[in-house]
């Protein structure tokens, strides 16, 4: 391929997530972009009934159960000329680890609001994560077809409480029953929608300008008078869109709609298409590595197992960050240093899949491998590039696992050995050896719910989840000795263990223990995440 078709690929990349606090409509706005982007012909709600599919993204049987996210999913179409790589993640705090990995491998955000509450505590902290990032920010006021929060109230906050400039490209008619259409600020476009049966097809829409007198007429005076004030005020303000400072994450372009009924999303997905980031240069080790480099690379930011029953493999996600990958393209290990052939690349949609021959920056790839690939592990045919971009959590939540009946302890292995590959949990191993079922710990409860769900449904064992008295960890320096640590008056409740790579760590039931422990033993240096882990 010559370098210009090569250029011309990269740039019609568009890689992105979608983040909201729980229950914002976030699974909802992923399912319409699907629907306008003509990657699905009939959406479905995510509280599906009978005769309606599941969402599409919502691949795992508990998520269709739940109605919720549980798993980050990967949906990727073509629209407008662009390729693009949406990633819908989870809302819950619980699975916060899965949404943070996923926020490496994307070039922009999709951030959804919920129009009658406003900024929410998952929004705030998923919006510092991008920020500290410079991922450039587009922002959906979601639910306008209930009652809402004042547009301009919504806006204000957005700009006080997150501090970023926003500016308004749509802006609505109407809120609640009364919603009709939203206005485009910069094509001066007013788009009046109507409703579809079940929501589930594109939404009819008339468009005009915003001094036709006919269509005007049909808008009550009530409506129409406080929304045209609404407009010349936006106007008077003065201010501008500017690309170069939505792509440097300084000013976030605001749009209303609603995901359930389809009103606003088309305008929001041609946008987005037309100033979503490109793929950046990546920041590795020795420097930044730019997409356009002769160099293949990459990294993995996610694995996970039997997403389709019908093939029961284990997946890795890779996002591309520069050059080309061809399918049968040969990587060193990142764990051994000896080549790897890269042979059964897919090309993902939800748990559907299909073979791919080529990949580009921007692209998220699918790897099937008999090689167990961990989160972080960086795949380039270059071993100068080495990436550091997935961020490590300590586990807040403890439980012992058991298996009820010696009969499936096989199954039992097998499943905890896949889902610590995931990197859905991390286990330990107590020190005295009085508790031989192992210590999981996770980001957050639900995490072993899912994990107990997993075990039996994909796996055949037959677990019970035990609750322990741990709330913190902490992580001993290497080098530290057995014989020193089992000398130590603990306190209260503490505990000493091993992590899955024998490193020592120390099990506390609270904050105060750990308080109690750095002031009486200030000698030993302690961790909030694996030193080993950070080395490597």
């Amino acid at each position: 391929m010559d370098a210009t078709s090569f250029t011309n690929e990269i740039a019609r990349r568009r890689t992105f997530a979608i983040i909201s606090h729980p229950d914002a409509g976030k699974t909802t706005l992923t399912e319409k972009l699907l629907l306008y982007g003509g990657a699905i012909q009939l959406a479905g709600s995510v509280r599906s009934r009978r005769n309606q599919k599941n969402t599409t993204s919502d691949w795992m049987e508990l998520e269709k159960e739940r109605g919720i996210s549980i798993s980050s999913t990967l949906l990727q179409f073509e629209y407008g000329g662009c390729v693009i790589n949406l990633l819908d993640t989870p809302g819950h705090k619980d699975f916060s680890e899965d949404t943070y990995r996923v926020l490496t491998a994307v070039d922009s955000v999709v951030m959804v609001i919920d129009a009658a509450k406003g900024i929410e505590e998952r929004t705030r902290k998923l919006f510092e994560i991008c920020r500290l990032r410079g991922i450039p920010i587009f922002t959906f006021m979601n639910k306008m077809d209930r009652p809402a929060q004042d547009p301009l109230a919504l806006v204000d906050e957005l700009e006080k409480v997150l501090g970023i400039n926003a500016f308004p490209i749509t802006w609505p008619l109407g809120s609640g029953v009364e919603f009709k259409g939203v206005y485009d600020r910069l094509k001066k476009n007013l788009h009046l929608f109507e409703r579809t049966a079940h929501n589930a097809h594109r939404a009819p829409e008339k468009v005009s300008g915003i001094h036709d007198s006919h269509l005007l007429a049909r808008i009550p005076p009530h409506i129409r008078e406080p929304w045209l004030e609404e407009l010349e005020m936006l106007n008077v303000a003065g201010e501008t869109f500017d690309e170069a400072a939505v792509l440097a994450g300084q000013i976030t372009p605001v749009f209303f709609g609603s995901g359930m009924t389809n009103f606003g999303v088309q305008l929001l997905l041609d946008y987005f298409v037309q100033h979503g980031a490109t793929p950046q240069p990546r920041q590795s080790t020795n420097g930044p590595v730019p997409p356009d480099s002769k160099d293949f690379s990459g990294f993995v930011f996610k694995v996970q197992a039997n997403m389709n029953p019908r093939h029961r493999d284990r997946l890795t996600f890779v996002r591309v960050c520069s050059g080309l990958f061809e399918k049968d393209m040969v990587v060193n290990d990142p764990e051994s240093g000896k080549p790897v052939r890269l042979s059964y690349p897919q090309k993902l949609f939800g748990q559907d899949r299909e073979s791919l021959e080529v990949a580009y920056p921007g692209d998220i790839v699918g790897l099937v491998t008999h090689k167990a690939f961990r989160i972080g592990d960086t795949l380039t045919s270059n071993p100068a590039i080495r990436y550091d971009e997935i961020p490590r959590f300590p586990p807040e939540a403890f439980a012992f696992v058991r298996n009820n009946g010696a009969s499936k302890q096989k199954q039992m292995r097998a499943g905890l050995t896949q889902l610590l590959e995931e990197g859905v949990i991390q286990s330990f191993e107590l020190l005295d050896g009085i508790q031989t079922a192992p210590l999981l710990g996770a980001v957050g409860q639900l995490q072993f719910e899912v994990v107990a769900y997993r075990l039996e449904t994909e796996y055949g064992a037959n677990p019970r989840m035990e609750p322990a008295p741990f709330t913190q960890i902490r992580w001993f320096a290497p080098g530290v000795l057995k014989e020193d640590l089992i000398k130590l008056y603990l306190g209260s409740g503490v505990r000493l263990a091993t992590d899955i790579r024998g490193q020592f760590v120390i099990l506390f039931p609270d904050k105060w223990s750990v308080d109690y422990f750095v002031k009486e033993h200030p000698g030993f240096e302690l961790h909030t995440v694996s030193p080993h882990a950070l080395a490597n």
